[in-house]
């Protein structure tokens, strides 16, 4: 949520950035118009408590005096009370309202953030590894998996519908070679704390990190009305501290968390709807870090330095790219995209998104840190990326590391947690 205080005093920066993500302004210019008016009446209650204050005193020093206040007075005190409350309940709705209206008002850009309207104008950093060159025509995983008897599209379809899956042997057990792959390497050599939250949580967790009011049709909701499944462990894990003040000397936290994850993909009708790309439902380990202000950038090198980790330990060609004001999320005022090869699409596609929300998540889930020497408590940063999604990972290995007899070299850092397993072999 945007500083309350920042909106009303600069709208204009926040119009620009607005513009800047391609947003419409109606919403700021309604919480303008809102916040007058909560101003006038603010000021006509203060002005009618001070009058008030006046009438009591009138009224306390005739009854000093043994006379009986006068049914003017009375009257004119029972007038004010009306009035007051009268006001108190519009200025508690103005209140709400103005505050639903800045919890659907984006984060503002850092600036460092390109300007531009869509992904085409997301600039590319830098390209890491050797781009897989195939002398042979490549397929994709869709039918990798199905040749090999690892992806199994259609039973899952009877069971659930579209946009599932089925894992059979050689492809479940690689899925879970790579979360405990990603899982040890980021708590052992990154330095995250392993935690396993619950995959349901509740509108208030939902709220806290920017998923609700905004995307609710992208979300899971369950019978009972206040719960959800989880579109990412970034919900649970942030909402770890919320309502806390942290010690500085805690800072900066960081939680790695292996979950499954749930999407109803509201807003992607066909695409993507061949094999793993994009799933209603998919493992994957999420990165959370809480940190300091004035460290958060150099702290967002960092989480983007331990998810591309993985992608370099499994040898995994990809790019770097800067997400613009027009494709940037919601709560996000920085994001670094990891684009990993796919030979089998010829194209590069999401596997990782690392953000920089600043205060925007901790101020709408209350997470503050004490600062050594200070009385005061401030909000947190919090950033957040995949280290990786566990599903492309799996697309990535099959089609890059594929042969030309329809098997899959399995990566030198995975082996081990394929039980020295080294390729797999279409089956005779």
């Amino acid at each position: 949520m945007l500083d309350l205080k920042l909106v009303q005093k600069d709208p204009d920066r926040v119009r620009e950035a607005l513009k800047d993500r391609q947003a419409s302004a109606d919403e700021l210019d309604r919480f303008l118009v809102n916040d007058e008016r909560r101003r006038k009446i603010q000021s006509q209650t203060d002005e009618l408590k001070r009058r008030r204050k006046e009438l009591t005193e009138e009224f306390a020093q005739a009854k000093r005096d043994g006379e009986i206040p006068s049914p003017a007075l009375i009257q004119g005190l029972e007038t004010i009370k009306e009035e007051i409350k009268k006001n108190d309940h519009e200025l508690k709705g103005l209140e709400e309202e103005s505050r639903e209206i800045l919890m659907g008002l984006p984060n503002i850009p850092h600036e460092s953030t390109p300007v531009g309207a869509s992904e085409e104008d997301n600039p590319v950093l830098e390209y890491w590894g050797e781009k897989p060159e195939l002398d042979f025509e490549a397929k994709d995983h869709h039918d990798l998996g199905v040749a090999l008897g690892g992806l199994d599209f259609e039973r899952a379809a009877r069971i659930a519908g579209a946009r599932f899956a089925v894992t059979w042997g050689w492809a479940s057990r690689m899925e879970r070679a790579l979360l405990n792959f990603m899982v040890d390497l980021h708590t052992s050599r990154n330095g995250y704390t392993e935690v396993t939250p619950p995959v349901i949580v509740n509108a208030t967790a939902l709220r806290g990190t920017g998923q609700l009011p905004k995307f609710a049709d992208d979300l899971f909701q369950l019978n009972h009305k206040d719960y959800y499944l989880i579109p990412t462990a970034e919900v649970p894990v942030t909402n770890l501290h919320a309502g806390e003040v942290l010690e500085e000397a805690d800072l900066p936290r960081a939680y790695a968390s292996p979950t499954q994850c749930f999407r109803s993909e509201a807003g992607s009708y066909g695409k993507d709807t061949r094999g793993l790309i994009r799933q209603h439902q998919f493992s994957k380990v999420e990165l959370v870090r809480f940190v300091k202000p004035e460290e958060s950038y150099n702290e967002l090198d960092k989480l983007r330095g331990h998810a591309e980790s993985v992608l370099r330990e499994l040898n995994l060609h990809y790019r770097v790219i800067a997400l613009c004001t027009g494709d940037i999320g919601f709560s996000a005022a920085k994001t670094y995209d990891l684009e990993v090869w796919l030979p089998g699409q010829n194209a590069y596609r999401e596997i990782s998104s690392c953000s920089n929300f600043e205060d925007f998540q901790a101020r709408r889930a209350d997470i503050r840190y004490k600062p050594a020497g200070q009385k005061k408590s401030t909000y947190v940063h919090t950033l957040n990326g995949s280290g990786l999604a566990v599903g492309r990972t799996l697309v990535a290995v099959m089609e890059q590391y594929q042969q030309a007899d329809g098997s899959i070299r399995v990566p030198e850092a995975l082996q081990p947690y394929m039980g020295g397993l080294t390729v797999i072999e279409p089956k005779d």
